[in-house]
């Protein structure tokens, strides 16, 4: 059981977990995940962290399909640039390794800002805190757990 799960379970969030085998070549897990599950790929979402110009982490989930616009992440946080932080920072802040990296059960909490796109959603998909360990719930659930704002986050 990893700290995301620990966290839905406290939360007392409805969930189900996902598991499927990870193969360490994979150059995109979150794509790895959706194919693997047979899930829509537009449903999975990457967690990222960036650095601030102010030097905050911050949190930005978007789509798989997606790219992270880093402008509309600054903009959203009050910040003026932001850069994405390097792997071991990343780690370091999460208490997660790269690849499986969950907004929920971090060591600290970081603000978290997620796209918009995925309220449209009924339910979304997110690492489970272990490559491999996909987690799925409702946006807003997710949202709340992380004190979290949907905001446009995403370049297609």
């Amino acid at each position: 059981m990893t700290p995301a799960i620990r966290a839905l379970e406290r939360a007392d969030i409805p969930h189900r977990v996902l598991s499927y085998a990870h193969d360490p070549r994979a150059p995109a897990y979150g794509l790895e995940a959706a194919e693997a599950l047979d899930l829509p790929p537009e449903s999975v979402f990457k967690t990222l962290l960036a650095r601030l110009d102010d030097g905050r982490l911050a949190v930005a989930l978007v789509a798989v399909t997606d790219q992270l616009d880093l402008k509309a992440l600054a903009r959203a946080a009050g910040a003026k640039k932001a850069q994405m932080a390097n792997p071991e920072e990343a780690q370091r802040a999460t208490g997660y390794v790269v690849g499986g990296i969950s907004p929920l059960g971090q060591k600290k909490r970081l603000p978290t800002l997620i796209d918009r796109r995925a309220e449209t959603l009924s339910e979304l998909h997110i690492s489970a805190g272990k490559r491999g360990l996909e987690v799925t719930l409702a946006p807003a659930d997710l949202a709340r757990l992380c004190q979290a704002r949907f905001v446009d986050l995403a370049r297609p």
